[in-house]
């Protein structure tokens, strides 16, 4: 008897440590120096809210207004949504209308800007769009948006999901004045080898940090055909600079070792070199 009372108190243990990792949101804070950047933007805050698939355990509608609360008292000067606001076949999930989420997420207090993920494009690209313009989110498919901000231009790209999308980084980027600071947005990190030289800073999501993370090894599964290599944080490549965040939710399976839920707070310094 005492040892079914011990693996069952094991058990138990892990399911409430399980239960509590999915629902324990970090919100952290990310400085990151960047060029071409003026010095008047030197300091802009961004909060990247990515993979957000409401539905799934522990993320639904009430846990997404709860982060939106904690993000509008940071009170940044952007916000930016980089996909996967629904979810697709995640055990114990169910599904939340994108409508739902836009509607929350257009409190959050900064311009907002989105691109669409790969199960944004699995349920219905158009639909995401209408619902994240109908909150006042501006959403950017293969488009360039120049945003004012400090009395200073910066120019907004987004590219299309490069999983089930199409994306078109010179297009995305004709737009933009040589020269000028670009902030480009999509949903996956595999985008990033293509990216020219004069990008100041790419932001994606998608691999979740590979939702387990163990000791010595990292993620042993990550959904990028670059494995770890883009796995989460900050990479630098050849002079380009790319964040991947790990994300809200889950997907697959509702697990998250090493790898908690985080909106990250992305502050923006000028290279005075």
């Amino acid at each position: 008897m005492s040892a079914i009372l011990a693996i069952f108190g094991v058990l138990l243990l892990g399911l409430m440590l399980w239960w509590r990792a999915l629902g324990r949101v970090v919100l952290r804070d990310v400085k990151i120096t960047v060029s071409p950047w003026p010095a008047a933007l030197s300091g802009l805050r961004i909060a990247v809210l990515s993979d957000l698939h409401i539905g799934a355990p522990r993320m639904g509608p009430e846990a997404l207004r709860r982060i939106v609360d904690r993000v509008r008292l940071r009170a940044p000067d952007l916000a930016v949504v980089l996909g996967d606001l629904v979810v697709h076949r995640v055990k114990g999930g169910h599904f939340v209308a994108p409508e739902v989420t836009s509607k929350i997420l257009a409190d959050l207090g900064a311009p907002t800007f989105a691109v669409l993920g790969n199960h944004d494009h699995q349920l219905d690209a158009a639909r995401v769009t209408r619902a994240l313009t109908g909150a006042g989110i501006t959403v950017l498919v293969n488009d360039c948006h120049a945003h004012e901000v400090r009395g200073q231009s910066l120019q907004i790209a987004g590219a299309d999901d490069c999983v089930r999308g199409k994306p078109d980084l010179p297009r995305t980027l004709a737009a933009a004045p040589a020269g000028s600071p670009i902030l480009l947005l999509t949903h996956s990190p595999d985008l990033f080898p293509e990216v020219p030289p004069g990008v100041s800073l790419m932001l994606a999501g998608h691999t979740h940090g590979g939702q387990i993370r163990l000791p010595f090894i990292g993620a042993p599964r990550v959904p990028s055909r670059f494995g770890q290599r883009y796995a989460r944080g900050l990479i630098e490549e050849n002079g380009r600079k790319l964040f991947v965040t790990t994300g809200l939710g889950t997907s697959w399976m509702p697990i998250r070792i090493g790898v908690p839920p985080e909106v990250v707070i992305i502050e923006l310094v000028a290279d005075v070199k």
